[in-house]
């Protein structure tokens, strides 16, 4: 066994005293196995924060250094995990400032948004919290949810995540924002009252119910034998086709209906490979286009797909390659 599993094996059977000295003592593997387990909530975490899987990225790993300079800080009054929370939500908070984001006005503005595999969110484990919770938890990655977040100023929006998505205490939030219990509760209020407003789709509960597969295979059909009038049949009458990074808003079953006859291989959807994923809590395909020959299919992009009833809600399409290692799959194929 390396020293790093065995010193998560340690941390495991909650010798965190140990390990903790060690790591203070500038055992980097000590650090690791303290962190480690945390890791995939603090990324959902700044992917809630952030709205981006790359961003999520920077802050987690600039988070984790920040961590390590100040482990002596750490005093192991409370739980670590909530010490690294407050570490990346402030990490979060800066790179929001660095980024120059403001609050936006409309979800269709969020040109950074990214789409979460949700085999990565399968990874999130909470020894602590009741199963219902975590469950809670990963549903709080729903694309409406995580766009409708990029409407609030940055500390309204880590106010709203740390007291109704962590459950944090408000004079913990407080202590964190360096306000006072006041301050956050107002700050919420505002929040919720913007959130209220904002378009959204209610979020995938778990696996897909037995309806739900039958409208993604009848649209997986509809689309490989190029049968428009099947495929909108599927589509309800307002629904909402985007694609961030790109101004691009397509609304209603003609419109969208036009769009795939036309647009998506100029029209000829029988060429484009749709593979089945998940990201959000959504079911989500993969689509790949010819490359240069009869065979090879490139990655083109990921459209991820709500479903309310027995039609599909909304369409979210990311043009962008670079996603599908994200979801552990291949950028080209045949």
């Amino acid at each position: 066994m390396s020293s790093t599993r065995k010193l998560e094996a340690e941390v495991g059977d909650l010798d965190l005293d140990g390990v903790l000295a060690a790591a203070r003592a500038g055992d980097e593997d000590a650090f690791r196995a303290l962190v480690a387990p945390h890791l995939r909530a603090l990324h959902v975490h700044c992917y809630r924060m952030l709205g981006s899987y790359a961003d999520a990225e920077e802050a987690v790993q600039e988070a984790t250094v920040r961590a390590w300079r100040g482990l002596a800080g750490y005093q192991g009054t409370g739980p670590l995990r909530h010490w690294l929370y407050r570490i990346a939500t402030t990490t979060c908070l800066k790179l929001i400032n660095r980024r120059g984001r403001e609050p936006l006005a409309s979800t269709a503005e969020v040109a950074w948004l990214q789409p979460y595999p949700d085999v990565l969110l399968d990874q999130l484990t909470d020894d602590d919290a009741d199963p219902a919770a975590v469950v809670e938890r990963r549903e709080s990655v729903a694309l409406a949810f995580m766009a409708a977040l990029q409407l609030l100023p940055a500390t309204q929006r880590a106010v709203l995540i740390l007291r109704e998505v962590l459950d944090w205490p408000a004079r913990e939030v407080a202590d964190l924002l360096d306000t006072t219990v006041a301050g956050v509760n107002s700050a919420l209020q505002r929040a919720r009252a913007t959130l209220a407003v904002a378009p959204t789709v209610d979020p995938h509960r778990g696996r897909l119910s037995r309806h739900e597969q039958r409208v993604l295979d009848d649209f997986l059909r509809a689309w490989h034998a190029r049968d428009i009038p099947a495929l909108a049949a599927l589509l309800r009458d307002d629904i909402a086709l985007t694609m961030p990074p790109q101004a691009i808003r397509i609304v209603g079953r003609d419109a969208v209906a036009r769009f795939f006859a036309t647009v998506p291989a100029n029209g000829r959807l029988d060429r484009v490979r749709l593979v089945v994923t998940r990201a959000n809590g959504h079911p989500a395909l993969a689509a790949y286009l010819p490359d240069n020959g009869e065979w090879d299919c490139r990655g083109y992009g990921i459209m991820v797909l709500t479903i309310i009833g027995e039609q599909v809600a909304t369409i979210t399409g990311f043009p962008d390659p670079d996603l599908f290692p994200m979801f552990d799959l291949h950028v080209t194929t045949r």
